[in-house]
């Protein structure tokens, strides 16, 4: 940064990435990533941006992409829980940023849970 206008400038592209985090008010699909330290250290960090900025890209209004803490699997981290109004909870393990970007485009805009990606295909 070498100018106000530079440092304008990614303040706005941080303003314009969180608005995606927040709850417009209606009922959204939350997009939750584990980041306790087990997560973060498996690589929850890159997935998390993964699924901000694909989400971000897309212009997709109706999810919200948000972090907790523990989620209690940690041989699974990074994990990723999708909740959709109405919907069974989906937890996502060992996810990369190149799955959260499958997500977001299958689970997320067609409706179509990976179920390849899920907990439930881990522990078979």
């Amino acid at each position: 940064m070498k100018t106000i206008e530079e440092l304008m400038a990614i303040r706005e592209n941080a303003k314009k990435r969180m608005t995606v985090r927040e709850e417009s008010g209606e009922e959204c699909t939350r997009v939750v990533v584990g980041m306790a330290t087990c997560g973060i250290a498996a690589g929850a960090r890159p997935v998390l941006n993964a699924f901000v900025d694909e989400v971000a890209k897309r212009g997709l209004q109706n999810v919200m992409v948000s972090q907790t803490g523990c989620i209690g699997m940690c041989q699974y981290e990074p994990i990723v829980e999708v909740m959709e109004p109405g919907k069974e909870k989906v937890t996502y393990v060992k996810m990369t940023p190149e799955k959260a970007v499958k997500v977001v485009n299958e689970h997320l805009v067609n409706g179509n849970p990976i179920v390849d990606f899920t907990v439930g295909a881990a522990t078979k």
